[in-house]
C-alpha cells in the first residue's frame, strides 16, 4: 500500500508540505514525505486515534490512510472527518482491503465453525460502494480503483502471520470465540499447504473542494 501511494504522488505531481499519515506501521511513508521537506504527523489508531472522530488539526495538503478505514463502524462519518481535516484543495488517499479479499481463508472459517458460523473477519467494501461513500461523504474529484494481489501461503498459520506483520490483522475479528483444538484442525484442513489466497486493495482518492 505505501508503494502505491508514493506511486501515485509522483503521477498527480502532488508535493504536499503538511501531511496526516494514518497506519503507516513500518514508517516508510512518513520517512518518504519527510524526505521531501513535508512536515509529517503519523496516527496509530493502534494508540487510540480513532478516525470516527474530528482530528484535532486541520490545514492538511495530504492524508493517507493504510489499510485502517475497513474496520470504523462509522465509514461515511470517518471519511467526513477525514475530509474536514484537509486543506481547501488538499487530497486524501485510502487504501483498505475490500471484498474480493481472503476467499480461502473465509472458507475455512466456515468449515471451522460448522453449523455455527460466526463473525471471524470484518465486513469489507466494493469499488461501487465506496464510491457511493466518497459521494456521500461530499468528496471532490472522487476515483475509486481496486487491483488484486495473490500471494500463496504454506500453511493457515503462515498467513495469519503475515497479516500481522503487514498491519492487516484488523482483517480478523477479535470479538469472536476461540477456535477450539477441533475447529482448527477444520480449519486447516480447509487450507491446505501451497494455498493462493487473493486480496483485492481498494484504493480512494478524493479532495476537498476549494
Amino acid at each position: 500500500m505505501v508503494e502505491d501511494v508514493i506511486e501515485r504522488l509522483a503521477f498527480l505531481r502532488h508535493e504536499p508540505r503538511r501531511a496526516l499519515v494514518i497506519g503507516d506501521w513500518s514508517g516508510v511513508l512518513a520517512g518518504h514525505l519527510s524526505a521531501q521537506d513535508c512536515t509529517v504527523i503519523a496516527a496509530d489508531p493502534a494508540s487510540g486515534f480513532d478516525e470516527e472522530k474530528p482530528y484535532p488539526e486541520t490545514g492538511f495538503d495530504l492524508i493517507a490512510s493504510l489499510g485502517t478505514l475497513d474496520t470504523v463502524n462509522d465509514l461515511p462519518g470517518a471519511l467526513i472527518h477525514l475530509r474536514g481535516a484537509l486543506a481547501p484543495g488538499g487530497l486524501a488517499i485510502a487504501s483498505l482491503p475490500g471484498a474480493g479479499s481472503l476467499d480461502n481463508l473465509r472458507a475455512a472459517m466456515l468449515a471451522a465453525d460448522g453449523e455455527r458460523p460466526a463473525p471471524r473477519l470484518h465486513p469489507m467494501v466494493d469499488v461501487r460502494a465506496g464510491g457511493q461513500l466518497l459521494q456521500r461523504a461530499g468528496w471532490a474529484d472522487p476515483v475509486v480503483d481496486s487491483r488484486s494481489l495473490t500471494v500463496r501461503f504454506s500453511s493457515l498459520a503462515s498467513l495469519t502471520a503475515d497479516l500481522r506483520a503487514q498491519g492487516l490483522s484488523n482483517c480478523l475479528v477479535r470479538s469472536g470465540p476461540p477456535l477450539t483444538g477441533a475447529a482448527r484442525a477444520r480449519a486447516e484442513a480447509a487450507f491446505p499447504p501451497g494455498t493462493i489466497e487473493r486480496f483485492e486493495i481498494l484504493t480512494l482518492t478524493g479532495r476537498r473542494g476549494n
